[in-house]
């Protein structure tokens, strides 16, 4: 092969490669020097803990006292679905007193898959179909309302 077609080939296949370089993205908590595992239970308090991690992700729905941190890296390739490469979800156990009595650390594989239900609640009414959704209102003018008395309607009722 020639020169020209070596580098013709290669500016063709090099934008190619830029789609086969997997991105990243990071969601929920993302650490800057204190991890959440690193929280030591009858050392570390609910301030000292808001101290060196800041806010939590979010809180417990049964219990406020039990603090969550949640974060997640996910690589997409080209136009394929993200997958999740790494998640870790951290509980800190508040007691009484404020002080951390349990961390508990959960990854990736600790999850569940949780079947939703499909039903439909039914309502009343009719269902539009495509054109009346579109040309429904034309022609409908709504009056303004108003309780006044005027020479055609002396009473100011409709």
């Amino acid at each position: 092969m020639s020169r020209c077609a070596i580098l013709a080939l290669s500016l063709v296949a090099l934008p190619l490669t830029a789609c086969l370089t997997p991105s990243r993205d990071y969601h929920g908590y993302v650490a800057d020097e204190a991890q959440p595992r690193e929280m030591k239970p009858g050392e570390d308090t609910r301030s000292s803990v808001l101290a060196q991690l800041g806010s939590p992700s979010t809180t417990s729905i049964f219990d406020e006292n039990t603090w969550i941190y949640m974060s997640e890296l996910q690589e997409r390739v080209a136009y394929l679905n993200p997958k999740v490469k790494s998640r870790s979800i951290v509980a800190i156990r508040f007691g009484e007193d404020d002080a951390v009595e349990e961390v508990v650390e959960y990854d990736e594989n600790a999850g569940q898959i949780v079947n939703y239900a499909s039903r439909e609640t039914p309502t009343r009414g009719r269902e539009l179909g495509f054109w009346e959704q579109i040309f429904g209102t034309i022609g409908a003018v709504q009056l303004p309302r108003t309780d006044e008395a005027t020479p055609d309607n002396p009473t100011g009722r409709r």
